[in-house]
């Protein structure tokens, strides 16, 4: 990742790693045994793969005794504390009748995804398929009496889409070795190692011996599983089969690609093969009460925005417990797919963009010879791009089967001192969700990458390109999910940015702190701005909502500081400071980024500028804390 930090600020900035569902794992590939092919290679190319939560969970589909249990619905047995003797009733009553393998694998081909991931285990302890290691199982236990992994990989096999299996290797809510029960059995008894014999690894090995080539086998959450323990697991995954890929939520940097937060992105490209999963809705399996659905446009930027940054998108369907993918699923599966017929080449096997950070316009990847612009919000006009240095050779829609050329101008600003390349645009996007425009280029794209992305003369400066002075190793600077600076407590850290300015005029300077998807947002810190020697104090306030495209469980909370005068372009020099942090939660401050918007934008009497993606989540996790104590009493 691309970070604009002095060399031993970098050393000081501590990556926060949380332990819940929405763990971040960052990992560097292991040395598995050598194999005839790149076990990268398909991955490459998909992009593009569907995420499948499955099991007993979805029989209370978010409820218990007739209460709405909040949170993800997979969680239900730990969240309202179920003792295992009432929760393995429901393995009596799970019978999907309507589950159909063949319809499952089409949806996700018609959605154009490459690879499929479902959970053969989930924290629940029990198995979606035929065990060996235990009669907890959907053959031994229920009364559908069929393995619906076999029937998956036929299907898969079938239809060319590789499979994977998501298992929790550390989490086991019905083992007494186990981790996260302590309501049935006493975690100081735990034998954590006798577990992993005696469960986890004969499950892997059954789910890597009876099913035919596996692409992925996709662990969840360590806790405290040793650097040893979680050695032993990847050389028995590439010992098996040594093409089946270790994703990053296997602890220790021991798996074979890094995977970040729940829907998480990061804030700019990230180097290497990486990959995000991400919900339609709230939940990961299936919940009654959710139907905080997300647009197709939205998903459709998601998948643009990760691809961007050099990763891949895992996106989720909760199917009932009938076996049958929700509606509301299938028709923005099936919109995707229609996109990607028309616009895949964008998507598949592309690269990254060559501008650090992001656009506000949209996204780019690439191809050689080529880039690709993915347009979310149309301008009037024209895109225009300051420091590219290549010459441009054509422009044209992706969706245009003729490639009319769109108008190209390419010129020099700031005295000649900066290129500025202009592509004129029709007054209507031809796509009403995300419009992909190609630009065909000579050589290898070649950017000034110190040059912050702008539209409409916008200038966004984001957390993660910031310079850092005065942090120390105390101040615990984290880079958190899509680029926020969170668990900022000391008032000597001063953020900066030294960036261009094309248009002088009058701007309207606006803070953006980010509200955790679960733990709200927390204001009243007292901040300092300086902007060419001007400064300006304000307390971070709560004058709107707004959603990131990184992280769309984070909301970002607006404090409009002041509207400001730059007499004059070129280059200009911005500092943040903490003067004084709030205590409140212990969460310190958490910041995105600061905008300046030119006044004629009238950005804060826009109302289409506030509009929240998710409901507050501090609000819904007060709530559950109360139905909790219910659960308890």
């Amino acid at each position: 990742m691309r970070l604009f930090f002095s060399k031993p600020i970098r050393i000081l900035i501590i990556t926060f790693v949380f332990i819940t569902s929405s763990l971040i794992i960052g990992c560097t590939r292991g040395e598995p045994k050598k194999s005839d092919k790149d076990p990268f290679a398909w991955w490459q190319e998909a992009r593009f793969g569907m995420f499948i939560h499955w099991g007993l969970f979805t029989l209370p589909a978010g409820e218990w005794n007739g209460i709405e249990v909040p949170y993800i619905a997979e969680w239900i047995m730990k969240r309202a504390r179920i003792p295992i003797a009432e929760y393995e009733q429901l393995a009596k009553q799970f019978n999907p009748a309507k589950f159909n393998a063949e319809e499952w694998v089409k949806i996700a081909e018609a959605a154009g995804m490459k690879y499929i991931i479902i959970t053969s285990k989930h924290h629940d302890g029990f198995a979606m398929y035929d065990s060996k290691a235990s009669d907890y199982d959907i053959i031994d236990a229920t009364p559908f009496g069929r393995d619906p992994m076999k029937e998956l990989a036929e299907a898969c096999k079938k239809h060319g889409i590789k499979l994977g299996f998501y298992y929790s290797h550390e989490q086991d809510w019905h083992h007494p070795n186990g981790r996260g029960n302590d309501w049935d059995f006493d975690p100081k008894k735990i034998d954590f190692a006798q577990y992993l014999e005696e469960k986890v690894k004969p499950q892997v090995r059954e789910l890597l011996t009876q099913y035919g080539p596996i692409a992925i086998i996709w662990f969840d959450t360590p806790l405290i599983i040793t650097k040893e323990q979680s050695q032993e697991l990847v050389d028995m995954v590439h010992e098996l089969q040594p093409n089946c890929l270790v994703n990053g939520r296997l602890g220790h940097g021991l798996g074979d690609y890094q995977g970040f937060g729940d829907n998480q992105i990061p804030g700019d490209v990230v180097t290497g093969n990486w990959e995000t999963c991400g919900t339609m809705n709230d939940s990961w399996c299936y919940k009654k009460s959710d139907h905080n659905w997300k647009s197709t446009k939205t998903l459709l930027k998601l998948l643009s925005n990760i691809v961007s940054k050099g990763g891949t998108y895992l996106l989720n369907v909760g199917p009932t417990a009938e076996g049958i993918i929700p509606q509301p699923s299938v028709d923005r599966l099936l919109e995707m797919g229609e996109w990607l017929k028309i616009n895949g080449e964008a998507i598949y096997d592309a690269g990254p963009s060559p501008f650090a950070g992001e656009f506000e316009w949209g996204a780019i990847t690439t191809k050689p010879g080529k880039l690709y612009l993915h347009v979310y919000d149309w301008p009037a006009k024209a895109l225009i791009f300051y420091g590219f240095r290549n010459s441009a050779k054509k422009a044209y829609l992706l969706a245009d089967k003729n490639k009319s050329a769109l108008q190209i101008e390419q010129t020099k600003v700031q005295d000649n001192t900066i290129n500025q390349l202009t592509i004129s645009l029709p007054p209507q996007a031809p796509d009403k969700n995300v419009s992909v425009i190609v630009l065909e280029i000579e050589g290898e794209p070649d950017v000034d990458d110190t040059i912050f992305p702008q539209i409409d003369n916008t200038i966004v400066l984001n957390a993660f390109r910031a310079n850092l002075e005065k942090a120390k190793s105390d101040s615990l600077i984290s880079i958190g999910g899509g680029g926020v600076i969170e668990r900022w407590f000391n008032t000597e850290n001063i953020s900066s940015w030294d960036f261009q300015v094309f248009e002088p005029g009058e701007y309207d300077l606006i803070l953006f702190s980010a509200a955790h998807h679960w733990q709200g947002w927390i204001g009243g810190h007292k901040v300092k701005i300086s902007l060419n020697g001007e400064e300006y104090v304000v307390m971070t306030t709560d004058q709107g909502r707004t959603a990131n495209i990184s992280t769309l469980t984070w909301q970002d909370a607006v404090t409009y500081v002041a509207r400001v005068q730059i007499a004059k372009a070129g280059k200009q020099y911005l500092s943040l400071t903490a003067l004084k942090i709030n205590p409140e939660k212990n969460q310190g401050f958490r910041f995105r980024s600061i905008k300046l918007i030119p006044k004629s934008l009238n950005y804060m009497n826009n109302p289409e500028n506030f509009s929240p993606v998710q409901r507050p989540y501090m609000e819904e996790m007060e709530e559950f804390n109360r139905k909790l104590e219910t659960f308890q009493n």
